[in-house]
């Protein structure tokens, strides 16, 4: 069974806006919710986008929640209930997409956390979860170009869509569902003339065939890029997924092979090196 979503498939299937990244560098403070704290950071850097590591930051109360089937007969996926583990919860790698929604700072990001003996990944759900203890944090941001919490009539979810646009060479971009995450990656980045770069994001992929020879055979999934790059045109992407029943996975897409369930948020960050 492959994804079926209920609206009309948009013409564009990859939406994409210019940007001008800056680096961001700061402290999340304790007592603050991740999005108080993260919209705080970005404010202070002038920048309405971009995208953070959440690595090493500490949360009481931890709160996210898996993918799931939906029930509803509309969406093609959903969420699980939330997950509401006890005591203090350490962020071990997750990626957030900054932007905005109903007029204000929000995020979407997917990680992986440990607490208490145990490590889950998911979906973190930022205005419920407190920070524990001040964190040093980096990622990059754009003061121009950001993504917007959109209706979208293709899948009926709202969605991080690029708005916005600034003059520099890197690039916020959504990939639409069906589209080849890794063939996806290369077509926008050469018609853009990006070699080289680092590739960050998050979103989901369809029944996942990674290129070291195993898989995910799930439907719905959650998942974020983990050390991704484009090296002379050529798009390696390894990823940590997280599918309905909990179960992580970690390794390189392979191409041709791994087609976008809902969305895939992406910034391209040009380098101009070679590894």
């Amino acid at each position: 069974m492959s994804m079926v979503h209920p609206g009309p498939r948009a013409a564009e299937r990859v939406q994409v806006r210019r940007a001008a990244l800056r680096p961001i560098h700061g402290r999340l403070r304790a007592g603050q919710t991740v999005m108080q704290a993260v919209g705080d950071l970005f404010a202070a850097h002038g920048c309405k986008g971009g995208v953070l590591s959440l690595a090493g930051v500490r949360c009481e109360p931890m709160r996210y929640v898996l993918p799931a089937l939906s029930t509803d007969g509309l969406h093609a996926a959903w969420y699980s209930a939330t997950h509401a583990p006890a005591g203090r919860w350490t962020i071990d790698s997750a990626t957030a997409s900054v932007g905005r929604k109903d007029g204000a700072p929000f995020l979407h990001c997917h990680g992986i956390w440990s607490g208490g003996g145990d490590t889950a990944m998911g979906h973190l759900l930022p205005l419920d979860c407190v920070i524990a203890e001040d964190a040093a944090v980096s990622g990059l941001g754009a003061a121009e170009t950001w993504f917007e919490a959109l209706p979208d009539p293709e899948t009926a979810f709202t969605l991080f869509t690029p708005q916005g646009g600034g003059d520099g060479p890197g690039l916020f971009a959504r990939i639409l569902p069906g589209e080849d995450v890794v063939a996806g990656i290369e077509s926008l980045a050469a018609w853009h003339g990006i070699a080289t770069a680092r590739l960050h994001g998050v979103g989901s992929i369809d029944h996942i065939r990674f290129a070291e020879g195993h898989r995910m055979d799930c439907l719905a999934t959650e998942l974020r890029l983990d050390g991704a790059r484009l090296v002379q045109g050529a798009a390696h992407v390894p990823i940590e997924v997280v599918d309905i029943h909990g179960h992580i996975a970690r390794g390189t897409l392979e191409r041709g092979a791994n087609p976008v369930g809902v969305t895939l948020e992406l910034i391209i960050e040009p380098t101009g090196e070679t590894p």
